[in-house]
């Protein structure tokens, strides 16, 4: 059987008899402007009906779709479902709604969700970038549509963003392995490229342990689809400093659990033979063995804060350009400890 048309404010006016001005003011809340009968006739066909008028329709009408647009590099990321939550906490809290687009770490599809995104007429974007390029930005910057970034920044575009301050937390983190006494440290990330957490963690990283000369300081770029590459090069860095305390430091959650699988792989066991602290919570690491240490986001707050900052655009706060950056908490567990 084929559906039922859904029924218009036409139909409405139709059923009650009466016409659509008075439907019309009966839906804007201007109650008082029609009589108890029309009021009650407009109620029953409305009800008879099932009418539902589109929220879409009447908020462009008044220049107002109360969506906001929200991009997201990668949605199977754990990083990701807690920068959601926040998102949508601050949305609701507030009377928007969120339009989420996955990415799935491809430029083509973050442009196609770009273009989506303006063509539902959004009132403002909350992105966790990917790549854009440069006549990407320049209708970005036409629309003077209010946007907050997440995590990343996008080389040559000035905005509002919410972010984990990387340097406190990589400092953190490779303090505590300094700590530790680990004598050799490797630093894993994926592929750094123009993504500018990853290359500011590497490079604090390195400017850390730069005051710590005994203590060998290494690095190694690792696609997350690599998984003989990686077993190679966690081998290679626990047998070239073979009789040294050594610890791998994993720059996402993604990537400590491949860390994870990869040394079980080649018979390694973190905690005794090697060292494991990764950024990033993650539900199964206090259940791992004897747990793995990782470096926590408050990746909540952190998509919270984004979301209301770009509400605060929307309603026309005109105050400079703002950077949230929120401290990261090491969570130590006995894959680092002494």
């Amino acid at each position: 059987m084929e559906p039922s048309p859904r029924p218009t404010i036409k139909d409405v006016a139709r059923t009650a008899q009466t016409g659509k001005t008075s439907v019309s003011r009966y839906l804007n809340g201007e109650k008082h402007l029609l009589s108890a009968p029309l009021l009650a006739r407009i109620e029953k066909a409305i009800a008879d009906l099932g009418y539902r008028p589109s929220l879409m329709a009447r908020g462009l009408k008044h220049g107002r779709s109360r969506l906001i647009g929200l991009i997201i590099a990668d949605i199977t990321n754990p990083y990701s479902i807690d920068v959601l939550s926040g998102i949508e906490a601050a949305c609701r809290k507030n009377g928007f709604t969120p339009l989420i687009c996955n990415a799935n770490n491809e430029g083509v599809q973050e442009q196609h969700y770009l273009d989506l995104l303006l063509n539902y007429q959004v009132e403002g974007m909350v992105v966790n970038a990917i790549h854009m390029p440069e006549d990407t930005l320049d209708r970005l910057k036409q629309s003077a549509l209010p946007m907050v970034l997440i995590d990343r920044k996008i080389p040559h575009f000035i905005c509002d963003r919410a972010a984990l301050d990387n340097d406190q937390a990589t400092t953190l983190a490779t303090e505590h392995l300094v700590t530790q006494g680990f004598e050799a440290i490797l630093f894993l990330s994926e592929p750094i490229g123009t993504v500018n957490t990853r290359r500011e963690r590497l490079n604090n990283f390195h400017a850390t342990l730069a005051r710590y000369p005994e203590i060998v300081a290494d690095n190694a770029e690792i696609p997350l689809t690599q998984g003989n590459l990686l077993d190679d090069t966690l081998r290679q860095f626990h047998t070239r400093y073979r009789g040294m305390r050594k610890a791998v430091i994993s720059a996402n959650g993604a990537l400590t659990l491949q860390v994870a699988r990869s040394l079980k792989r080649i018979g390694l066991q973190w905690g005794s033979d090697i060292g494991l602290l990764g950024f990033d919570e993650l539900e199964w690491a206090e259940l791992a063995g004897v747990g793995i240490t990782t470096l926590r986001q408050p990746t909540w707050q952190i998509g919270y804060a984004a979301a209301e900052q770009v509400i605060r655009r929307i309603g026309g706060a005109k105050d400079p350009v703002n950077e949230q950056l929120f401290p990261g908490e090491l969570r130590v567990r006995g894959s680092t400890v002494r």
